[in-house]
């Protein structure tokens, strides 16, 4: 076994596997950043050159773009309020206000090196403990992904403490939403009103980016609403783009709890990005003693949901590798690329070929040192995107987000849906009404409804299934807390305001 691992050391370090790498996560981070564009999509476009390639270099360049894939989601993020991938929404919640407060390259920086902890947290779970947390995840049954699902949904009640009507009301709209398409047991269609464009339903990337870029490009029409470039670009000194002592102190928790979340639910099939940073960015937020600056550009807010989206990444790999189960889209066309080369992944993988199954691990490690060492390498110029006159950068965003609509299904309908949501987007605006829970909604709950039905059906409409189970009861247990922690957190706050506010008043 010790010479299978020097083995995939070796095959990892080859000049030509480095340079793969070293490709991938330049293109990864250039199509995270482009609004539309999904790591899937890079991938399936990259994935036919990589057939004439050695199947060493062709999964070294893929995983290279996937890891890179990752982060470039923050960078248009945290400057332009854009998330290039579904898993940087979150980020967006601290990272584009503190952009906006003139740190946009502490903001990139701290963004990079929690992507980079996470995905070094994650390498070492893919390295040591692999086949033991794929095994557990491989446990889970219907019942328990329906909880462990509802356990995400409740993050809805951190979200939504202002107003819990306008919360609610923001997730029963997403949760409506979901059902448009075709029912996921019996395959009959639902509220499509004949229109066959509606029968697989919203594309959950063309409403992510309605309900962010539409609002932004709106009010960037506004002279109110414009930000002073000038002072946007102050922190472009080098100095200024790596975090402060005090920021590497503050993103140490909410690095641990991202790397621990993500490299979980990734082994997860299903579970992916999104679900694992909202929730490292909600318990990160209940731990920390600063959350009343959630929201407005905390460093914690944008290193939890960074470590997470980056730690699902080899998580994702954990079930690929050792049982031949994608953990999430990218690692379905990774299973692809290995079948075409003639490689099975599986637990035979690692009998018949340990050396090429070590060498993928120490390949996606290198994939994480890379996007490291690159990132921080085009960090200024990423950073001088603020200083480009909006008059051409808001139209350019305009066309990328049609453009990127558009190649999703290549189909118009996606560009309507597109407008729908950004018109939708706007309006919740206007009225108040967060939009975070409509997006959990709507990435939750196709996950909620199909396990919530095979679990009743299996059980025959017995709902004790889902306390008998261990994972399930344990769970929902976590989800009460969950509930409490936040009304508990909520009442803390607003008596901490009030008091404050009356200490002025006298």
């Amino acid at each position: 076994m010790n010479d299978d691992i020097l083995q995939g050391f070796l095959q990892a370090i080859q000049p030509s596997s480095l340079a793969a790498t070293a490709i991938g996560s330049f293109l990864g981070i250039v199509v995270g950043m482009i609004p539309g564009m999904t790591i899937s999509s890079g991938i399936i476009i990259l994935l036919p050159l990589t057939f004439v390639l050695d199947p060493s270099i062709s999964i070294s360049l893929l995983l290279g773009l996937y890891v890179g894939g990752m982060l470039g989601g923050s960078f248009s993020a945290i400057l332009l309020n854009i998330p290039g991938t579904p898993s940087a929404a979150a980020t967006a919640l601290d990272g584009y206000p503190l952009s906006a407060r003139g740190e946009p390259g502490r903001a990139l920086g701290v963004a990079v090196l929690a992507s980079f902890g996470g995905g070094l947290f994650s390498f070492l779970c893919l390295f040591l403990i692999a086949p033991r947390l794929a095994d557990l995840a491989l446990s889970f049954r219907a019942p328990d992904l329906f909880s462990l699902v509802f356990l995400g949904l409740t993050i809805i009640c951190s979200f939504a403490a202002k107003s819990w009507i306008k919360g609610l009301l923001s997730a029963v709209i997403g949760l409506a939403i979901v059902t448009i398409g075709q029912d996921p047991i019996m395959g009959t269609a639902r509220f499509t009103f004949g229109d066959v464009n509606l029968l697989s339903g919203i594309n959950f990337l063309a409403a992510l980016i309605g309900l962010f870029a539409v609002p932004q490009l709106i009010q960037s029409l506004d002279g109110k609403q414009v930000i002073n470039t000038e002072k946007r670009t102050v922190s472009i000194s080098l100095r200024n783009l790596l975090p402060m002592s005090t920021d590497l102190r503050r993103m140490f928790l909410p690095v641990s709890i991202g790397g621990v979340l993500g490299s979980i639910l990734g082994m997860l099939p299903g579970a992916g990005g999104p679900i694992a940073a909202f929730m490292s960015y909600d318990y990160t937020r209940k731990t920390t003693d600063n959350s009343e600056e959630f929201g407005k550009g905390a460093i914690e807010g944008i290193a939890a949901p960074e470590a997470a989206n980056n730690a699902v990444t080899g998580g994702a790999l954990v079930p690929m590798m050792t049982l031949g189960i994608p953990g999430d889209p990218v690692t379905a066309i990774l299973i692809g690329a290995l079948l075409i080369h003639g490689l099975a992944p599986g637990p035979l993988l690692f009998i018949e070929r340990a050396d090429f199954a070590y060498g993928i691990i120490f390949s996606f490690f290198w994939a994480n040192i890379f996007n490291l060492i690159i990132a921080l390498a085009t960090l200024r110029l990423l950073v001088k995107l603020v200083a480009t006159p909006r008059t051409i950068l808001m139209p350019t965003i305009g066309i990328l987000c049609v453009v990127g609509s558009y190649a999703l299904r290549n189909s118009l309908f996606d560009v309507y849906v597109m407008f729908f949501f950004g018109l939708l987007g706007l309006t919740m605006k206007w009225l108040n009404i967060p939009v975070v829970p409509l997006l959990l909604a709507l990435v939750l709950g196709p996950q909620l409804e199909e396990n919530l039905r095979i679990a009743l059906i299996s059980s025959q409409g017995d709902l004790s299934v889902f306390f008998l189970s261990p994972f399930s009861a344990f769970f929902l247990g976590l989800a009460v807390i969950s509930v409490i922690w936040s009304i508990k957190s909520s009442q803390r706050v607003k008596s901490k305001n009030l008091t404050t506010s009356l200490k002025h008043g006298i």
